[in-house]
Order: C-alpha cells, then sequence, then structure tokens
C-alpha cells in the first residue's frame, strides 16, 4: 500500500518513512500541505498520514479540503491531545486520530484497520478516486460511488445539476443562486447522495467550527437550500442524526 505522509519535522518523518517500509509500505513525505495536496493529485495512495502543525496550512482544514476533494482515508498523527481537537478531527471526516508519542506497533495497527474498514487495501485513491470511504460519518454506508459526473466535476442530482469548479448551481436548467454556505452545504452532500451526514460533521466541514451553539444556523441554511431548490424532498432529515441527499427515483 501507499501512504502519504504529512510531516514538517524531517527527523520524526525519516525515521517514520524507514519503520514504515520495513513493515512493506511504499511512503512519499510532503512536509508542508500545498507539497501534500500535489502529491494527492499527482497519485494515488491507500492512506493519509497528517500531522497538524503544518508551516503553511492549519492540519484541520487541510483534513477538510483532502475530504471534500478525496476519498482517501486519513489518519490524524499529532501532538494535540485535547478531547476538543479529537472530536473536531473526526468530525471533519477523519477516519482515525492517534496521539504522540505513540507505539509503533499502534500505527501500523491502526493503518490496517482503517484500510480494512474502507477497503484501501484493494484500491488507492487520490483526487477524484473511488476507494471507497464514506466522506461523512460512521452512520452512512462505506464505498458507496460518488454523485454521477463527480469526476467532471459536475454533480448531476436528479433535477439538480452543481458544477463545482464554477460553483453554479441550475434545477430543470434555470439557474439558482446560492450563498457561499448553501452551495458548500449542497456540494458536500451532493458528493455522496444518499449518504447520512452528522450535523457535528457538516458543522465542522462547512462551518470549520464545532457544534456548540450553530445548530439553529445549520437549521436556517437547510431550510433555505430547500427553498431555493424547490425540491424540499431532496434535502432529507435524519431524526435524531442529521440529514443526507435523496436522489429521485429513475
Amino acid at each position: 500500500m501507499r501512504l502519504l505522509l504529512v510531516e514538517d519535522d524531517e527527523h520524526v518523518a525519516a525515521a517514520l518513512v524507514a519503520v514504515l517500509g520495513k513493515h512493506g509500505f511504499e511512503v512519499a513525505h510532503a512536509s508542508g500541505g500545498e507539497e501534500a495536496l500535489g502529491l494527492l493529485r499527482e497519485g494515488s495512495f491507500g492512506v493519509v498520514l497528517l500531522d497538524l502543525g503544518l508551516p503553511d496550512a492549519d492540519g484541520f482544514e487541510l483534513c477538510g479540503r483532502i475530504r471534500r476533494a478525496s476519498p482517501v482515508p486519513v489518519i490524524m498523527v499529532t501532538a494535540r491531545a485535547d478531547v476538543r481537537s479529537r472530536i473536531h478531527g473526526l468530525n471533519l471526516g477523519a477516519d482515525d486520530y492517534i496521539v504522540k508519542p505513540y507505539d509503533t506497533g499502534e500505527l501500523l495497527a491502526r493503518i490496517h484497520a482503517v484500510s480494512r474498514r474502507t477497503g484501501a487495501g484493494s484500491g488507492a485513491a487520490g483526487f477524484g478516486g473511488t476507494a471507497g470511504i464514506d466522506a461523512g460519518t460512521g452512520t452512512g454506508a462505506r464505498g458507496r460511488a460518488d454523485a454521477p459526473g463527480a469526476r467532471d466535476g459536475v454533480l448531476s442530482l436528479g433535477p439538480v445539476v452543481v458544477e463545482l469548479h464554477t460553483r453554479r448551481v441550475s434545477v430543470d436548467g434555470e439557474r439558482v443562486a446560492l450563498t457561499r454556505k448553501e452551495f458548500d452545504l449542497l456540494a458536500l452532500l451532493g458528493r455522496r447522495p444518499g449518504v447520512v451526514f452528522r450535523r457535528e460533521q457538516i458543522i465542522s466541514d462547512v462551518w470549520q467550527t464545532s457544534w456548540e451553539g450553530t445548530g439553529r444556523t445549520l437549521e436556517v441554511h437547510i431550510a433555505s437550500l430547500r427553498a431555493k431548490l424547490r425540491r424540499p424532498e431532496l434535502v432529507e432529515t435524519v431524526r435524531g442524526v442529521g440529514y443526507r441527499l435523496a436522489l429521485p427515483a429513475s
């Protein structure tokens, strides 16, 4: 399996690359966020090991960018041991979170566990890949394919068409003006139609903050999105959990 190690400490990275190599992994190393994104665009990886303390990017923000663009599993490997950071990282879509210092055997076990859970061992993924993890939460089904047309930067969601690169949305061929957050919310749900996204994960991904005090904001944006799409049934509430995009039966 190919791994992408995102770690700014060269000594730590060199030691980890050597250890992982002895256990049969092929490891590419990026010392910063932009370098990591570049490697993900150029190649496919089974798992990303992501340090949060990077010189050119916030690790949490980078995780969100990776998760929005690729299904590749992400394990956060960091010295931040506080519960809030762990919760925020997992809500952003990280598949696991391990705190430094850690036992090498535990890291290897977590890599193997994530690959078994997500199917990454049998098919790596880069940006736009389909190694098969749920970009939302553990409540939806892993291994689902992206929405039709997602690889071309276009989501075809029944009567709704979302152009990811130009941030344009149309319903039955008619342009619809969405706010930035409304678009981000629709794009998040639309990339994995049918998958349930927890409220906490949506808040972390779209608003880049924690759930506390933001629940009402999410409800308001959901209501506004439903009204603008003129298809309220497309954004379905899963009581006690969150929301999912429900495509009409073809």
